[in-house]
């Protein structure tokens, strides 16, 4: 196993143990990893329905001897497909424009794009319920003007169910026209330093061709993280 293996394993291990639902965290990474319940249970000789037990939390919550299984079964997988997602993480480990991103989070358990409007006291522009599974917190316009395709891409992290928050927004075209001629879409798009009546027609129209919900928001950019990380974990 390499660094980035032990790495990543070392962070999914922590955020299992000291989750408050253990199993929905499993859950997660288990999906990051797009490997089934079937071919995970396979991989660990037990039946399909004790994974979904445990990741239900229906049953105990394992013991660190079965998560450790759990962990390395996914990395193995993973090992066999090319570490397709171990190569996210070392690209995320990698030197990034951070003053790009003001703030980067995973969720221990997903939450809907209604509840994240919510807390960052949002309006929706374009209605389209989703799950989000993360967010990050990006500086517009340092990263119109810097990112490449492929720097775009990893702002999503792990997964695509994720929030992309522009700061600085006058308009919300901008954002918007990259999201839509990248690869990836988010779940959501928050534009932030805006109201929902000043959002372009246009954000408006490629937030509901790509069927992403596009929520506007005034607060305070640095309130927002707090807001976030107080009430996602």
């Amino acid at each position: 196993m390499d660094s980035a293996a032990k790495a990543l394993a070392n962070k999914i291990c922590g955020e299992v143990v000291f989750a408050e639902y253990p199993g929905k965290t499993l859950k997660k990474w288990r999906q990051i990893f797009e490997v089934s319940q079937k071919e995970l249970a396979s991989r660990l000789n037990v039946s399909p329905s004790v994974i979904s037990d445990y990741e239900g939390d229906r049953r105990k919550s394992p013991g660190i001897a079965f998560i450790r299984k759990i962990i390395e079964a996914l990395l193995e997988i993973d090992r066999e497909r090319g570490y397709k997602t171990v190569s996210k993480y070392r690209d995320l480990l990698d030197s990034f424009q951070m003053d790009v991103i003001l703030d980067m989070k995973e969720y221990e358990i997903s939450v809907s794009s209604s509840k994240l409007r919510d807390i960052v006291e949002g309006e929706d522009v374009v209605f389209n319920e989703r799950n989000v599974s993360g967010h990050t917190v990006i500086d517009s316009i340092k990263a119109i003007l810097s990112l490449n395709s492929y720097d775009f891409y990893r702002l999503y992290g792990f997964t695509t169910e994720r929030a992309l928050i522009f700061t600085k927004v006058s308009s919300g075209r901008s954002p918007m026209i990259a999201v839509r001629v990248a690869n990836l879409k988010p779940a959501v798009v928050v534009l932030n330093s805006i109201s929902a009546d000043k959002v372009d027609e246009i954000a408006a129209k490629i937030a509901e061709i790509e069927k992403i919900h596009l929520i506007a928001t005034e607060m305070d950019v640095n309130d927002l993280i707090k807001v976030l990380r107080k009430n996602l974990r």
